[in-house]
């Protein structure tokens, strides 16, 4: 079964799995992907790195973060990593050196 993607509803508007793309030169690479509900972000996403490697991945409820998420470097390891609350951070973060190396910790009550 093929996934159709890049879609539009019948109020034009965003509507389910999507994929956009950088474009270079030399490869076509993909920018983020995920799913929209009547043109808002919904459910897992990705968003990558001009070099293709990982940037973030958590969900999306109704246009807003929600949920666990993990943000990396370019060079793939772990940036940082924590939860959100319709849209704000909340709860224990971790925020890591480039080597991969706990830098610090924070916590968030239901912060943008």
């Amino acid at each position: 079964m093929q996934t159709l993607i890049n879609q539009y509803n019948s109020n034009g508007n965003r509507e389910g799995y999507w994929e956009e793309y950088r474009n270079y030169s030399f490869n076509r690479n993909v920018w983020h992907k995920g799913y929209y509900n009547d043109g808002k972000k919904n459910g897992y996403w990705e968003k990558y790195h001009p070099n293709a490697t990982l940037w973030c991945k958590g969900h999306w409820k109704d246009g807003k973060r929600e949920g666990y998420w993990e943000v990396y470097y370019d060079n793939g390891n772990l940036n940082s990593k924590g939860s959100w609350n319709d849209g704000k951070r909340n709860g224990c973060w971790g925020y890591y050196n480039s080597d991969g190396k706990l830098r610090q910790t924070e916590f968030y009550a239901n912060i943008n």
